[in-house]
């Protein structure tokens, strides 16, 4: 492993990318997307629903199940301004605890034309399924770019029911564009499931009903767990060294069957879906490596660079996940929840995966370092082959298949 992935020039990560070339809406069908199939050295084009056919037959696929929230709230004041407050994460609570919440909750959020709000409180009124509903938002303080709001409402809904009803779906920022009805179903996995996410798991957007059926047929085996995916990975590296950057924090959710079922298949193939679910799996691996060391750890977290000094301790992965394993039995619990900083750049040696699916991500994005990570600078050449033959970029864009 590289010693020291600090010194890495996010320069050597850019590429030009018109924006006529940025998909600004889905396709009319999912699974139809173009599918660059990245295999031994070779690149050749496919198409999305041929997926389980070309996957080896061992292969255990893993999927991130989170659901986008409508993250944007819009007051209107008195005067005529619009304050936007985008709601990032709960503050001090669990994520789907605070989605139980009935009356009153407290969020971390980025509010837009935050000078306009002088003082005081933000109030609407909402008709939510004929009913009657004032939904008012109070600022608290602020924590670094972010403020902590409270959320006070009416009408005995919970805080998921409120949300889906008042909030706006938070499309990416370089779509350039309003979010339309349609977003609602388009920016969301068919398999969806936990609320928390303020970005869709793109590559996920491509599996249809079909697919997975197909997939069935073929006796791949699927799994899922849950990152909520925070705003953060939007931002684009800005400093000259990725030692510069500082990486978001995300919310883990995985199972004890999840591990056990990754514990199952070590040997074999191993694909995630997306790069929030290879973010989530390896650092599980990682912190199983932190029990190695410390076994009274009273919760997961694992750093950004955790990998870089942690390396050294060689132990292996059945170990590690056995490791957390145990430690869910001594802290009785089914669930391991817990957050993750991780950056994963080149010279990361992965631990769980054996090749992914994903789709085409920012020049200068730490995602696109992860994927060099698997596959070394043959990502330039497979991002100039996709811009050569007319792929569609970014979120709601066309995907890859990396086998290496």
């Amino acid at each position: 492993m590289n010693n020291n992935p600090q010194s890495i020039a996010i320069a050597d990560f850019d590429y030009p990318l018109p924006d006529d070339r940025i998909a600004k809406f889905p396709l009319e069908r999912r699974d139809q997307s173009k599918l660059l199939v990245y295999r031994g050295g070779s690149i050749e084009e496919s198409r999305f629903d041929h997926v389980p056919d070309l996957l080896p037959p061992d292969t255990l696929l893993i999927f991130n199940n989170t659901k986008v929230i409508h993250a944007r709230l819009f007051f209107r004041k008195p005067t005529g301004s619009t304050i936007e407050v985008f709601c990032l994460e709960p503050f001090q609570m669990p994520v789907a605890l605070s989605f139980e919440q009935r009356g009153h909750c407290t969020w971390n959020c980025f509010i837009g034309n935050n000078k306009k709000w002088k003082e005081g409180s933000l109030s609407r009124q909402l008709d939510i399924h004929g009913q009657s509903v004032t939904l008012t938002a109070t600022r608290r303080k602020a924590v670094g770019n972010a403020w902590i709001v409270d959320f006070d409402w009416d009408g005995g809904l919970s805080f998921a029911e409120l949300i889906d009803q008042a909030g706006v779906i938070p499309l990416p920022p370089y779509l350039h564009r309003e979010a339309v009805s349609s977003d609602n179903e388009r920016y969301q996995t068919v398999y969806a499931l936990h609320q928390g996410s303020v970005a869709a798991p793109t590559a996920g957007l491509h599996f249809s009903p079909e697919v997975f059926e197909a997939l069935r047929q073929k006796g791949i085996a699927t799994d899922f767990i849950t990152l909520h995916v925070g705003a953060g990975t939007f931002k684009p590296v800005s400093t000259p060294t990725i030692g510069e950057h500082e990486m978001h924090v995300e919310k883990i959710e995985i199972s004890r069957s999840n591990i056990e079922c990754i514990l199952n298949h070590l040997g074999h193939t191993v694909i995630p879906v997306g790069t929030t679910t290879v973010r989530t799996i390896e650092s599980v691996y990682w912190f199983g490596v932190k029990l190695s060391r410390n076994s009274k750890l009273d919760a997961m977290h694992v750093m950004q660079w955790d990998p870089y000094e942690l390396e050294s301790l060689s132990v292996s992965t059945e170990h590690a996940y056995k490791n957390v394993l145990q430690w869910m039995d001594e802290q009785g619990i089914e669930q391991l929840e817990g957050d993750t900083q991780l950056m994963i750049a080149p010279g990361y040696r992965y631990h769980v995966i054996s090749g992914l699916i994903t789709n085409f991500h920012q020049p200068k994005s730490t995602l696109l370092l992860l994927v060099s990570a698997l596959v070394g600078d043959a990502w330039k050449e497979c991002y100039r082959y996709a811009l050569d033959h007319q792929f569609r970029f970014l979120s709601y864009g066309d995907s890859c298949l990396f086998l290496p």
